[in-house]
C-alpha cells in the first residue's frame, strides 16, 4: 500500500564519519612524478570535493534552514537504533533544556482529562508548543436541538497559569457529534452549531478550536452521498470564517483559529469518504491547519508498527503531490500526527488482541522483562517481544528517541507542523526532541 518518497540518508552529523583526509597520503608523493600529481587531484576530487559538496547539497536540500539536534541531546539519550532496555531506563526521566525549541515548525499538544500528566507536560515544555488543545467538549444533538457537553472539563487556571508561561494558543478539541443528516441539511441547525462553538470561544477566551467530525461523517456514512460531501465542506468553510470574524480576547491583532481532524487515506484510490487532496485545497482558505492522523496503522487483527515512516511519508505526498508550489503552500497548515503512545499486542495463537501502553506501562515492562529492543528497519521502529506470567506471548511498540526524531526529520523535508497525541503518554526525554 505505502510507497516510500525516496531513500533518505542519515542524519547529517553521522556522514563526518565518512570524509577521507589525504594529508599524510600526499606528503608520501613525488612532487615531481606528473602521474602521481594526477593521482593527487583525482583522490583530493572524489574523496574531499565531492562529499564535502554532497553533504551541502543534503544540509540545503532537507535542512530547510532550520535547527539541527543539539549534541546534548544526544549525549543525554543516544539517538540510535542498537538501543538496551537499561540506556531507556537511566535517561528517560532527564529531560534537557525545558525551553528551548528544536523543531521550528508549529507543534500542536493534546491534552486528555483522563491523563493528568498531560496537564503536567504542557506547563513544563510551555515554550515548545504553539497549539495546545485540551480534549474537552462534545457537540450533541438533544431533541431537536443541539447542546454543546463539556464546559465542566475546562481549567480555567491551568490556562492562566499557561498563558503566564509563554504564547501557546489554547484550542480545545470539539467532536461533532451531532446527528450529521438533520445537521447538515437544515441551516437553522447547522447555524445553531457554529454560534454554540464560537460562542464558547468568546466566553472562555480561547484562541480557537480544533474540530473533528470527519470519521463521525464517514461511520454515519454523509461522505458517500456527493450532495451531503458538499454541506459537509461547507459547513467546514463557514465555521472557519465565523471563527475568522471574531477577534481573539487576548490579542485582538488575531482571530480565532480553526484546526480540523483528519484522516489518513487508506490507499492511492481514494475513496468516496476518504479526505483527499481536493478536500485540501477546497477547505484551505477556511481552516488555518490540519491535524492528520498518521497513526493507529496496526490493530489486534494485524500486531505491528504504530505508524510506518513509509506509509507517513505514501501520505503526505499524496496530499500534497510533490513539492511543487502548491506543497509547499499548504504544508505549513498540516501537523502531521505522531503518537506518544505505544501497543502490547497478544501474539500467541487464538488469543490475539492488543491494549494501547503509556510511558509508565513500558518502563514496567521493561523493569520487569528486560527485553531485547529490535529496530523494525521499514517501519522505522523499535519494538520488543516477551511472554507474560502465563507463557503468553506478546510484542510490544512504543516511540523511541529514534522513532520520534525520523518522523520530525520527515516533517522538516516536507515543511509541515506536527501534533501529538498525547502528551501525557510519552516519556520525558521525548521532549528534548520538540
Amino acid at each position: 500500500m505505502a510507497r516510500r518518497r525516496e531513500r533518505r540518508g542519515e542524519p547529517s552529523q553521522d556522514r563526518r564519519k565518512d570524509r577521507v583526509g589525504p594529508a599524510t597520503r600526499e606528503e608520501k608523493l613525488n612532487d615531481s612524478d606528473a602521474s602521481e600529481r594526477k593521482l593527487i587531484g583525482i583522490f583530493i576530487l572524489f574523496f574531499i570535493i565531492i562529499p564535502a559538496v554532497s553533504v551541502l547539497v543534503y544540509v540545503y536540500k532537507y535542512g530547510s534552514g532550520t535547527k539541527r539536534l543539539e549534541p546534548v541531546i544526544t549525549e543525554r539519550g543516544p539517538i540510535k537504533t542498537d538501543i538496551n532496555f537499561q540506556e531507556i531506563l537511566t535517561n528517560t526521566n532527564v529531560a534537557g533544556n525545558e525551553s528551548q525549541r528544536n523543531y521550528d515548525y508549529p507543534v500542536l499538544a493534546y491534552i486528555t482529562p483522563w491523563n493528568s500528566k498531560g496537564y503536567e507536560m504542557a506547563k513544563r515544555f510551555n515554550s515548545k508548543f504553539t497549539h495546545l488543545s485540551p480534549v474537552w467538549y462534545d457537540l450533541k444533538s438533544h431533541g431537536n436541538s443541539l447542546i454543546l457537553e463539556g464546559r465542566h472539563n475546562a481549567d480555567k487556571g491551568w490556562i492562566s497559569e499557561l498563558r503566564m508561561r509563554g504564547n501557546a494558543l489554547i484550542l480545545p478539541r470539539i467532536v461533532l457529534e451531532a446527528f450529521p443528516t438533520e445537521l447538515l441539511k437544515k441551516k437553522k441547525q447547522m447555524d445553531k452549531a457554529i454560534d454554540l462553538m464560537v460562542t464558547e470561544c468568546k466566553e472562555m477566551e480561547y484562541d480557537g478550536i480544533v474540530l473533528e467530525s470527519w470519521s463521525r461523517w464517514a461511520a454515519y456514512g454523509v461522505l458517500h452521498n456527493p450532495d451531503l460531501r458538499n454541506m459537509a465542506l461547507k459547513f467546514i468553510k463557514q465555521l472557519g470564517h465565523a471563527l475568522h470574524s471574531v477577534a481573539s480576547t487576548r490579542n485582538p491583532k488575531q482571530q480565532l483559529q480553526l484546526v480540523y481532524v483528519v484522516g489518513p487515506p487508506h490507499s492511492d484510490a481514494l475513496q468516496q469518504h476518504d479526505f483527499g487532496p481536493a478536500d485540501l485545497q477546497s477547505l484551505s482558505g477556511s481552516v488555518d491547519g490540519f491535524s492528520l492522523m498518521t497513526y493507529d496503522f496496526s490493530g489486534p487483527n494485524n500486531p505491528g508498527p504504530n505508524a510506518p515512516l513509509n506509509w507517513i511519508r505514501f501520505t503526505l505526498r499524496l496530499l500534497l503531490g510533490s513539492t511543487g508550489n502548491n506543497a509547499q503552500r499548504l504544508a505549513p497548515k498540516i501537523f502531521l500526527g505522531i503518537n506518544f503512545y505505544g501497543n502490547d499486542f497478544i501474539l500467541s495463537e487464538g488469543s490475539g488482541g492488543a491494549g494501547a501502553i503509556l510511558g509508565r506501562d513500558y518502563l514496567s515492562l521493561l523493569e520487569k522483562h528486560r527485553p531485547q529492543l529490535q529496530w523494525e528497519k521499514n517501519s522505522g521502529e523499535h519494538f520488543f517481544v516477551y511472554f507474560d506470567d502465563n507463557n503468553v506471548r506478546h510484542a510490544v511498540f512504543y516511540p523511541s528517541l529514534m522513532s520520534i526524531y525520523m518522523r520530525l526529520e520527515e516533517a522538516r523535508f516536507w515543511g509541515t507542523g506536527i501534533s501529538i497525541w498525547e502528551i501525557g503518554q510519552g516519556l520525558d526525554y521525548f521532549f528534548d526532541l520538540l
